[in-house]
């Protein structure tokens, strides 16, 4: 498996070379370091630096993990690792303690629980994948807990200890201040991470950022030095790679004399656990707390053929919409290849879609597809097969 995964990473990577090579773009490994409005100093990965004078910068450095100080990770030992060194493990542990109920650490832990390993996650808040609609999450966790992986909401994490080949975990309840202690063969830091905006020379060419290390830019992604600019993890938004796609897209656009735009209403999100989830514009709770009227359809896979027939049938399809419109405003998916699903939510928020428009559309049967036409005859009107 480990084989297979290196040898996808390995093309993939060799991929973008390709494409330099074929559009002619030079490029240069190693580390850079803004010298001034035009300038750049990489301190090359082979030894060595080299300045480069351009007309203009584009900051696209990504994002890195965000760190747990009561909690050093050591990817090298094995036992205390993030996310890139939960991918490079050697064996199946028989224990994994998951620091963190978000995106990453629940793709993981969801790894490895397939796997075998007893996975245990550990969230400070009270409940899963913050942000997301919150009928998913609580849907998400029991077919997670169905699966066997166990939960510990609402704690805290005061320290760590590696103890003859054991990870020792320091943990206490939030609420009741109970401490309590969990031991497992891995321990994977996963809280989020954080742009990578440190050593690049912001500050030495007056470039400003907010107080999570974010590049501050414009509408156009230009920073107040007028020929640098930033897009991506390195600025405020969805740390999500199609997001910085389209955001390098726009921004290049922009700087050829083009009007580049990112609609941020339509940037869909997948968590690519088993089953996947997806979601796309506004969730229920945050149309609720803005006072919008809303119509919601929700439709489960439990009643789509073809998820049944493949014995994939957990989770369901919710559509909301505006209540006087009909216009699609969100769409939130749990269930088989939702991660490919969600690309008709996205297409249909991109041109004002209503929820009947599609439900009207006729889906070829038996699609997993047909799921999301239900849902949006739920929408504006009722379901047939369910």
């Amino acid at each position: 498996m480990m084989s297979a995964k290196n040898k996808a990473v390995d093309s993939l990577t060799g991929g973008i070379e390709y494409l330099f090579k074929k559009y002619k773009v030079d490029y240069l490994k190693g580390h850079g370091k803004i010298t001034g409005p035009n300038g750049v100093n990489v301190a090359l990965t082979e030894g060595g630096s080299q300045d480069v004078e351009t007309k203009n910068i584009l900051i696209a450095t990504g994002s890195e993990v965000t760190p747990l100080p009561p909690v050093p990770v050591d990817n090298a030992g094995k036992k205390i690792v993030d996310s890139t060194g939960a991918l490079d493990l050697t064996e199946v542990p028989e224990k994994m303690t998951v620091i963190g109920g978000g995106v990453i650490g629940l793709e993981m832990g969801s790894v490895w629980r397939r796997l075998g390993s007893e996975v245990t996650v550990v969230e400070f808040l009270d409940r899963l994948i913050p942000g997301t609609d919150s009928e998913v999450a609580k849907k998400f966790q029991t077919i997670c807990k169905k699966q066997g992986m166990k939960f510990k909401l609402g704690t805290k994490v005061m320290g760590a200890e590696v103890k003859d080949g054991k990870v020792h975990l320091a943990v206490e309840n939030v609420k009741k201040g109970t401490a309590d202690e969990i031991v497992s063969d891995v321990c994977l830091v996963s809280i989020g991470r954080r742009p990578f905006t440190q050593g690049l020379g912001l500050e030495d060419v007056g470039i400003e950022t907010d107080r999570l290390g974010r590049v501050v830019v414009d509408s156009h992604f230009q920073t107040k030095v007028p020929s640098i600019w930033a897009i991506g993890d390195a600025i405020d938004g969805p740390m999500l790679a199609h997001k910085a796609e389209e955001e390098g897209i726009a921004c290049v656009e922009s700087l050829a004399g083009f009007a580049g735009h990112v609609n941020y209403d339509a940037i869909p999100g997948v968590i690519y656990t088993f089953p996947e989830v997806a979601t796309v514009g506004k969730s229920e709770d945050e149309l609720k707390e803005e006072g919008t009227e809303y119509n919601v359809g929700n439709f489960p896979f439990s009643a789509n053929s073809r998820a049944r027939a493949v014995d994939q049938s957990d989770g369901f399809v919710k559509i909301l919409s505006c209540k006087t419109t009909d216009r699609i405003l969100g769409c939130h998916i749990i269930g088989p290849n939702a991660g490919e699903m969600i690309a008709e939510a996205v297409l249909g928020m991109e041109y004002g879609a209503s929820s009947e428009d599609i439900a009207r559309t006729c889906h070829a049967h038996p699609t997993l597809s047909e799921a999301f036409k239900e849902a949006c005859m739920a929408t504006y009107d009722q379901p047939i097969h369910f």
